[in-house]
């Protein structure tokens, strides 16, 4: 846990242009964009997210460890302002400048600090197991629904980690940490492989955020999100949203499917 009397020094905003944005990601392995949320949406994102939590909490009460208190493992299940966010254009093309146009959900979760404590993301970690020089698997997003705040747990990470395997030792990562503090509708973009830890909230309040990890599309998701949201009606959803949560880069299960015309395959991903 970081030391109560570290404060960490605060990772600035920039100016959200393809040029600096790749560069920041490239040498730093993370990039702090501001406004990229409509205001409007700020108010039915964090709702939704509350009311994800509560009907997750009642239904997995017992059945996962305490430290997961919060967490939503499939944020677009929810439908609603959480589902219509992966159609912000202004959220997904950073994507795409670092992994192409064709790029999908990895995982798309909750990323909310609870009132008072801490909860499974405080440890030093990284979002993605594999480290390939010189070639990014995985992005990080996480969409600040509130402000972040030294108080309320703005996220530690470390500058530049994101070329190194090892894990680094506690007193070196809060030595050198930076922190995520900025604006409601601002959102952390980050190199998977970059280590970071969620702050303690120390407010009386919830303090609320999602990630939205992206990947190559030949990659499998951490869970299965078509098969997941099988059982929704998703006629009114594009085919830019269907694309990005993984419904066009299935594997085909038989020769029906594997031979079928080309506008009813399961993978039908344009090639990079």
């Amino acid at each position: 846990m970081a030391p109560s009397t570290h404060s960490g020094f605060l990772a600035p905003l920039i100016a959200p242009t393809r040029a600096n944005f790749l560069h920041a990601i490239e040498s730093q392995g993370y990039a702090i964009l501001p406004d990229v949320v409509p205001r409007h949406l700020l108010g039915p994102l964090r709702l939704e997210l509350e009311a994800a939590i509560k009907e997750e909490e009642a239904q997995l009460r017992g059945r996962y460890p305490a430290t997961n208190y919060g967490m939503v493992l499939i944020c677009s299940l929810y439908g609603g302002a959480l589902l219509r966010i992966i159609d912000e254009r202004a959220l997904m093309e950073p994507f795409e400048w670092l992994l192409g146009e064709g790029c999908i959900i990895y995982a798309y979760t909750s990323s909310s600090m609870p009132p008072g404590s801490g909860n499974y993301s405080n440890r030093i970690h990284v979002d993605c197991p594999r480290l390939i020089p010189g070639y990014i698997t995985n992005v990080g997003a996480t969409v600040l629904l509130d402000d972040f705040t030294e108080r309320n747990g703005g996220t530690w990470f470390l500058p530049g980690s994101h070329t190194r395997a090892e894990e680094p030792e506690e007193e070196e990562f809060y030595k050198d940490a930076a922190r995520v503090i900025a604006p409601a509708g601002s959102v952390f973009y980050f190199n998977a492989r970059l280590w970071h830890a969620g702050g303690k909230n120390e407010t009386a309040n919830w303090r609320h955020a999602v990630t939205i990890n992206m990947c190559r599309p030949y990659m499998k998701q951490r869970i299965d999100i078509p098969r997941a949201m099988a059982h929704m009606d998703l006629s009114g959803v594009g085919d830019r949203v269907l694309q990005k949560l993984g419904f066009l880069s299935q594997v085909p299960a038989n020769y029906d499917e594997f031979y079928a015309p080309e506008e009813r395959r399961k993978f039908r991903q344009k090639p990079e």
